[in-house]
């Protein structure tokens, strides 16, 4: 099952709620709607997107104060996010830009704009929601087609091996901790025991034959990486 990429569109105008959530579930986006900061804010307790617009003229809390909190709190401090504003002159995309935004959008603007900022947005700050193919050693991992290829022959691999894989793919050499693993994988907001990320990764690594515990490398006293491990082995064979 693929899960679409989680956009929280925050926008007090219906009707500009409307076309965006239309232009994003267009795109390929899960659409989450909040009409104001405070709103926002019980979504995200809830549920963590992969993306946040904010609109930066809001009722009550500006979105300027949203953004300052997000990015103050640990669990929201990276996570993904583009200002959205009628106010466009530099000393707001400054202002935007420095309170921490990935990205700065002035209103008007088409929806094709949108999308394609988001997605590059996701590309530099959360590769692993991008839908874009990834490529790494002798791996080759397509999220639109739900396909794992190694060598060139498609691989059977569970739902939870593969999000976990993909994780890993879009960050090469990156250790991550289980709470990390278990964070991006299950949800921040799922009760797990980190034990369960090394059943994962040993059923991951059965998927991946000979080579997946090359390529899944374990740090120990840490957690896991990919590796190209395998792969330089194999040129020294």
């Amino acid at each position: 099952m693929i899960v679409a990429t989680s956009v929280l569109v925050i926008e007090d105008d219906v009707s500009i709620q409307e076309v965006l959530r239309y232009s994003l579930v267009q795109a390929g986006f899960n659409v989450l709607i909040a009409g104001s900061a405070e709103e926002a804010q019980k979504t995200i307790a809830h549920v963590l997107p992969d993306v946040v617009l904010v609109d930066l003229m809001l009722p009550g809390m500006s979105g300027s104060t949203f953004a300052r909190q997000l990015r103050q709190n640990p669990r929201t401090k990276e996570l993904p996010m583009i200002m959205v504003t009628a106010r466009a002159d530099e000393g707001d995309r400054v202002a935007g830009l420095e309170i921490g935004a990935d990205d700065y959008l002035p209103k008007p603007f088409s929806p094709r704009e949108l999308v394609a900022r988001i997605r590059a947005v996701l590309r530099r700050r959360a590769p692993q929601h991008s839908g874009e193919t990834i490529e790494f050693d002798r791996l080759k991992l397509d999220p639109m087609a739900h396909t794992v290829m190694l060598d060139g022959r498609e691989i059977e691999i569970g739902p939870t091996e593969y999000k976990l894989l993909h994780y890993l793919m879009s960050h090469p050499g990156r250790v991550f901790g289980r709470q990390q693993l278990l964070n991006a994988v299950w949800g921040d907001h799922r009760f797990i025991e980190e034990r369960t990320v090394d059943v994962y990764v040993r059923r991951l690594r059965a998927c991946l034959g000979d080579d997946g515990e090359a390529l899944v490398e374990t740090v120990r006293g840490v957690g896991y990486k990919m590796s190209s491990r395998a792969g330089l082995a194999r040129q020294q064979q």
